[in-house]
């Protein structure tokens, strides 16, 4: 077999690992908008401090340590212990529910009712607010996030490859774990949506919040379990690129990763975010092994967004989005 065909094989599989993370951001976005009608600015951002207070948990960090000495002149940064990472994991998700609720009581329970643009500009102020609590909190020097996740090139697989294809398929093991882990979330997140009570009551409020208050559905109850299930992907998402590449600001701007995925697959739609984030991760990996040599690399940082612009002018409703016709 070829050797330029067996290495697009493997830029193909790497694409779909890629496109199950993407397709992971993607659903925080897609909940909070089913839910809500709220586009979330700062999911991207909630990934971020999920990841920071994960870090800051489990090497003991105080939080606010900056401030706290610079008012009490004191020089103590560190409790003196280390957390589990399992434990540490369930206590920052703790503060992503709280989050959540905050988010909801203070924030978004002011502004049922107003246009979208509203809600989407008092996303945009949380997500800046939320960075500005995440530096004070924890510091905004790059840190290392070990979960215990198991990391490096899968030799198994490149031996295995190699004896059948004479190549070897170089492949990291936490890509591995990472797209499991993601592919088991979407799967439950899918069932979740699609058979608990909670998930009809969720999709109940995203058609009509009138018919939902009707038979006795609570809104806010509604409101903020999507906003703590869309935490719970952004810690997900957080310990996934933070383990990879360090947790540091940058990580907020996985949330541009999504964007041109909602745009293929449809802002309402789960399936729809899975769709778009396989075919997002395969088209990027696949372009910039075919075209990327010939117009220099880096075709990875706009592809998606040139092919998100294509379906914004022909489809802009997404392949798996709903049709909206305004009468007037």
């Amino acid at each position: 077999m070829p050797e330029q065909l067996v290495f697009a094989m493997e830029v193909i599989l790497n694409g779909l690992m890629a496109g199950v993370l993407y397709a992971l951001v993607a659903l925080g976005f897609v909940l909070i908008y089913k839910a809500s009608g709220i586009f979330n600015y700062a999911q991207g951002v909630m990934a971020l401090f999920a990841a920071m207070t994960l870090v800051g948990i489990m090497n003991g960090q105080v939080p606010f340590a900056h401030l706290i000495n610079a008012i009490l002149g004191t020089h103590v940064h560190y409790f003196g212990w280390n957390v589990p990472a399992l434990l540490a994991i369930i206590l920052t998700m703790a503060v992503m529910v709280l989050l959540a609720w905050a988010v909801q009581r203070f924030v978004m329970r002011h502004l049922v009712g107003q246009e979208p643009i509203i809600l989407f500009m008092a996303t945009i102020g949380l997500a800046y607010f939320l960075e500005g609590v995440a530096d004070l909190m924890w510091g905004s020097e790059i840190k290392t996030l070990d979960v215990g996740l198991p990391q490096g090139i899968n030799l198994w697989i490149d031996e295995t490859t190699f004896n059948i294809f004479g190549y070897g398929f170089f492949i990291d093991n936490l890509d591995i774990v990472a797209t499991i882990i993601a592919a088991l979330l979407v799967a439950a997140l899918v069932a979740f949506s699609q058979y608990t009570k909670q998930g009809r009551a969720m999709r109940a409020v995203a058609d009509d919040h009138q018919a939902a208050l009707s038979v006795g559905i609570s809104l806010n109850f509604i409101w903020i379990m999507v906003w703590s299930v869309a935490g719970f992907v952004a810690l997900v998402a957080g310990i996934m690129w933070g383990t990879k590449s360090g947790v540091q600001f940058s990580l907020s701007l996985i949330a541009l990763k999504a964007l041109p995925v909602l745009m293929l697959g449809g802002f309402t739609s789960i399936p729809g975010a899975i769709v778009g984030g396989l075919i997002i991760g395969v088209g990027e990996k696949l372009f910039e092994f075919a075209i990327g040599p010939l117009v220099g690399g880096a075709t990875e940082n706009w592809f998606a967004y040139v092919l998100a612009l294509i379906f914004l002018v022909f489809r802009p409703q997404g392949l798996f989005g709903e049709k909206i016709i305004e009468r007037v």
